[in-house]
C-alpha cells in the first residue's frame, strides 16, 4: 500500500466516541490475573533477600509439612531454566549481566528472588516463606552509580563537526541535571498462573502484561522450549505503564514449578513485592554542554548520560538509555552532536522502561540546558526556541535519526496561546511559566493482524497488539467499521493470546496505533478488494465498477447487494485476509507549557495549570488520545512533586510501601487544557504516531523550567520537595 492517509474523518474515524470495553469493566466483569482459577490450582511465594548485596551460601527448606508442596532454589533450577536474555539496541555493548530467575552464588538487590515455595494456599505458601532458613555473607553495597566500578552498558555517537562547533562557538553553557528512579506502580501488581499438560507438552501460562509476544519469546529462552510448545494469555491487565514488558523472573520459576509438579501453579505478588522487585524507571542525570553563537544559534550539543541500572540486565534494560542519547537534539536544526552513556551496577532492583523509557529524560536533560543557555545569553527562551526549531521535513538529525513530520512552531505557538503565561514576584509568592518541546520516537519493526468476516457479515480482528488501557478494542473497531461500511457492533476485537492472535512485536513505546493499526489498514484493503471481486461475479461487472456505500455494494446499472450477503457468498477458506506492515519509526512532537507557584513561607508548590499541545499525526479518536494525556502529564507530575525513590547506604529501599512513596491524587492535580496538532506521518497508510507518552515527557520539562524561572534559574532536580525550595528561595534572595 502507498504511503499516506487513506482514511479521513467519516462516521467514526476522528470521532470522539468512548470506550466501548469500559462498561465490561465497571460493571466487574474484567478478568485479570487473579481471577484465573484451575483446577488442583497451587500457590507460589517467593523467598526474597533482605540484602543489597551478599553471597548466598546456603538455602534450607522447611520440614515436610501438611500443605507444603515444593521448595524449589537455584540449584533445583539446573538445567531446566537460563538466565533472562537481554538485548542491546543498536550500537550498545553490554556486560554479560543477565538476571537469573533464581539467585546463584550472590544476590546484588533487596528484594531479588532466591527461592519460590509451593503451597496447597496462598496463606500457607507464605507462611511456609518465612520458615525458609538461607545463608548469606553480607557485603557492602554500591548505591551511587558515580562509584560504580562495573559498568553494564556503553553507548556513544557522534555526527557533524562537534569539535567545529565547540571551538567556533560564542558562548558554551554547561550543566548538570538529574532524575531519580521511579515506581511504576500499576494498580495491579505482576503474576502469573502456570499449567503443564504432560499429554502435548504444553505449557499455558495467564500473565498480567503489555502483551503475549515478548512474554513467548523470553519464556521459550529461558526454558529452552520451543515457542509452539507454550501458549500465552494475556488477562486484562491493571496497567502497566511499561514495567510489564516482559517475564518477570519470578514468572519464569512458577512456570518450571507447573511443569515440574505437574499442577497448576498461580503467583500473584502483593504491594511490598512490587515495590522491591519490580524494575523500575528513570535514574539518570547528565552533563550537558550547548555550543552557541552570540545571537542565539545553536550549533553543537554534547552529553554525557550516567545511567544507574541496578543490579542486573533485564530484557530491555538498555533501552531507557540509548533511547535518552539518541533524542538529545529534541526539536531543534542543531548541526552537530555528540552523546555518551555510561549504565552503572548498582546493589539496587535493575531499571527498565517506565512510561517514556529515555524520552521523558531526553526532553528534560536538553530543555532545561536550552533555558539555562537563554539565561546565559540574556535571551528570551520562547524566542531562543523559536531560532533553532526543526522546520524542513524529513529532518536528519546529526545522530542519525529522521524525523518524517511536524510542525514544531505551531506546538509552540498553540502552548503559549492555551496556557496564559504568567511571571510575577510577590512578598507571599513568585509565579512562573515553563516550556518545553519534546520530539519521540514512536513505531517501527512491524505488527500484523487477521480479519475474518463470518457468513453474517460479522467481523472478527485478532491484532498482534495488546491493550492494558489504551483503547484498541475502540479505535480499531472504528477503523474497521469505518472501512467497511459497517456498525461499531459489527466488529470483533481479539487481543493476547499467542493461540489465537497473529504474530507481531509487542505494545510499548506509543507504537499500536501506528504499527498494528496500520496492520488492520492493509488487511482490511485486502478484504474491501476480495469483496469487490466477489460482488462483481454476482452482479456481471468488473470488480473497479462496484460502488460501496455504507454497507452495500452495487452496480452501475442497478443491482445491490448488502456486505453480509456478500460474505454469505464467499467460497471457502472465506472472506478473511491476514496482513503484516512495517516501516521505519516515527516521530511524534509537542509543547507543552505550565504555570507554578511557590509559597515563600514554606516553599510549597503548586501547579495552577498545564497546556498540553501534542502532534501525534491522524486521530482515530480525540477523546482516547486526550484521555492518554491527561494519564501522562498526571504521571509526570508526580515525578515534579512527590515521587522519588530512596535507598540508605547499605542499599535497602526507604521507599518501599504508599506510606514512604507517595503518587499524586485528585487533589494535587491541576486544570490541564489539551491542544491538538495533525501532521500525518507519511511512513503509513493511517498517518499516525503516537500519543501514549506525549504528556509524561512534555510536562515533565515544563514544570521544571518554570520551577527554575521562579527560582532566578537555580540547579534544582525533581521532586520539588518544600524544604528543597524553601531553602533555593532563600539563596536566590538579594
Amino acid at each position: 500500500m502507498g504511503a499516506g492517509v487513506t482514511l479521513s474523518p467519516g462516521r467514526f474515524v476522528g470521532r470522539a466516541i468512548p470506550r466501548r470495553e469500559d462498561d465490561r469493566i465497571l460493571r466487574g466483569a474484567g478478568r485479570y490475573l487473579d481471577d484465573v482459577e484451575l483446577p488442583d490450582l497451587l500457590h507460589a511465594a517467593i523467598v526474597r533477600s533482605p540484602h543489597a548485596h551478599a553471597a548466598l551460601r546456603t538455602v534450607r527448606a522447611p520440614a515436610p509439612a501438611p500443605g507444603l508442596v515444593a521448595v524449589l532454589s537455584a540449584a533445583d533450577l539446573r538445567g531446566r531454566a537460563r538466565s533472562l536474555p537481554h538485548r542491546a539496541p543498536p550500537g550498545v555493548k553490554l556486560a554479560d549481566e543477565p538476571h537469573p530467575v533464581l539467585a546463584v552464588d550472590e544476590v546484588r538487590y533487596a528484594g531479588q528472588p532466591v527461592a519460590v515455595v509451593v503451597a496447597t494456599s496462598r496463606a500457607l505458601a507464605e507462611d511456609f516463606a518465612e520458615l525458609v532458613e538461607v545463608d548469606y555473607d553480607e557485603r557492602d553495597a554500591v548505591v551511587d552509580p558515580r562509584a560504580s566500578e562495573v559498568v553494564l552498558e556503553r553507548f556513544a555517537r557522534s555526527g557533524g563537526d562537534v569539535e567545529g562547533a565547540f571551538a567556533s562557538a560564542d558562548r558554551v553553557v554547561r550543566g548538570r541535571y538529574a532524575l531519580p528512579r521511579l515506581v511504576a506502580a500499576p494498580l495491579e501488581p505482576r503474576g502469573i498462573v502456570a499449567s503443564h499438560d504432560a499429554g502435548s507438552d504444553l505449557l499455558t501460562v495467564w500473565c498480567s502484561t503489555q502483551d503475549s509476544h515478548r512474554v513467548l519469546a523470553q519464556l521459550s529462552h529461558v526454558l529452552d522450549r520451543p515457542e509452539d510448545a507454550i501458549r500465552v494469555i494475556v488477562c486484562d491487565t491493571g496497567g502497566a505503564f511499561g514495567s510489564k514488558g516482559g517475564i518477570p523472573p519470578e514468572a519464569a520459576a512458577v512456570a518450571v514449578a507447573a511443569i515440574e509438579l505437574g499442577r497448576p501453579v498461580k503467583w500473584a505478588e502483593d504491594r511490598y513485592e512490587n515495590f522491591l522487585a519490580g524494575y523500575q524507571g528513570r535514574g539518570m542525570e547528565a552533563d550537558v554542554e550547548l555550543a552557541l553563537s552570540a545571537d542565539g544559534d545553536l550549533r553543537g550539543v554534547r552529553a554525557r548520560i550516567l545511567a544507574d541500572l541496578g543490579g542486573y540486565l533485564l530484557p530491555s534494560t538498555a533501552v531507557p538509555g540509548h533511547t535518552a542519547c539518541m533524542l538529545m537534539c529534541g526539536c531543534y536544526d542543531v548541526p552537530a552532536a555528540d552523546v555518551a552513556l555510561v549504565g552503572a551496577q548498582t546493589h539496587k532492583v535493575p531499571t527498565g522502561p517506565y512510561r517514556g523509557a529515555g524520552r521523558p529524560e531526553a526532553a528534560y536533560f536538553l530543555e532545561r540546558a536550552i533555558d539555562d543557555a537563554a539565561r546565559a545569553l540574556g535571551a528570551d527562551p520562547i524566542a531562543l526556541r523559536r531560532r533553532n526549531l526543526v522546520r524542513s521535513f524529513p529532518h536528519e538529525t546529526p545522530l542519525g535519526l529522521t524525523y518524517d513530520s511536524g510542525d514544531y512552531e505551531r506546538c509552540l505557538d498553540l502552548a503559549l496561546e492555551l496556557a496564559e503565561p504568567e511571571s510575577r514576584s510577590e512578598n507571599e509568592r513568585v509565579v512562573a511559566t515553563g516550556v518545553a518541546l519534546y520530539v519521540e520516537r514512536a513505531g517501527g519493526q512491524w505488527e500484523s493482524a487477521d480479519v475474518s468476516v463470518a457468513p453474517s457479515g460479522r467481523v472478527t480482528v485478532a491484532s498482534s497488539t495488546s491493550p492494558h488501557g489504551q483503547g484498541h478494542d475502540t479505535a480499531y473497531a472504528q477503523i474497521a467499521a469505518e472501512r467497511l461500511g459497517l456498525e461499531l457492533d459489527d466488529i470483533v476485537l481479539r487481543f493476547g493470546d499467542s493461540k489465537v492472535v497473529p504474530p507481531g512485536i509487542g505494545t510499548f513505546g506509543s507504537r499500536s496505533m501506528a504499527m498494528g493499526g496500520s496492520a488492520l489498514v492493509v488487511a482490511l484493503d485486502e478484504i474491501v478488494a476480495r469483496a469487490r471481486e466477489i460482488a462483481g461475479d454476482l452482479l456481471g461487472v468488473a470488480p473497479d465498477d462496484i460502488a460501496w456505500e455504507g454497507d452495500r455494494l452495487s452496480a452501475p446499472g442497478g443491482g445491490e447487494l448488502t456486505f453480509a450477503q456478500v460474505a454469505a457468498a464467499a467460497h471457502e477458506p472465506g472472506l478473511r485476509s491476514s496482513a503484516r506492515f512495517s516501516s521505519d519509526v516515527v516521530f511524534s512532537s509537542g509543547a507543552y507549557a505550565a504555570v507554578v507557584e511557590i509559597e515563600r513561607a514554606t516553599g510549597r508548590l503548586a501547579v495552577r495549570r498545564v497546556a498540553a499541545v501534542d502532534d501525534c499525526g491522524t486521530q482515530i479518536n480525540p477523546l482516547l488520545a486526550h484521555g492518554q494525556v491527561l494519564g501522562g502529564v498526571a504521571q509526570a507530575l508526580g515525578e515534579c512533586l512527590v515521587e522519588e525513590v530512596l535507598h540508605d547506604d547499605s542499599g535497602q529501599p526507604q521507599t518501599a510501601t504508599f506510606a514512604d512513596y507517595s503518587l499524586l491524587t485528585a487533589a494535587e492535580m491541576p486544570p490541564v487544557t489539551v491542544g491538538i496538532v495533525q501532521s500525518p506521518s507519511p511512513l503509513n497508510p493511517l498517518g499516525a504516531k503516537g500519543v501514549g507518552e506525549g504528556g509524561t515527557i512534555g510536562a515533565l520539562p515544563a514544570v521544571a523550567n518554570a520551577v527554575a524561572a521562579a527560582l532566578g534559574g537555580a540547579a534544582i532536580d525533581p521532586p520539588y520537595a518544600e524544604r528543597k525550595l524553601w531553602r533555593a528561595l532563600r539563596e536566590a534572595a538579594p
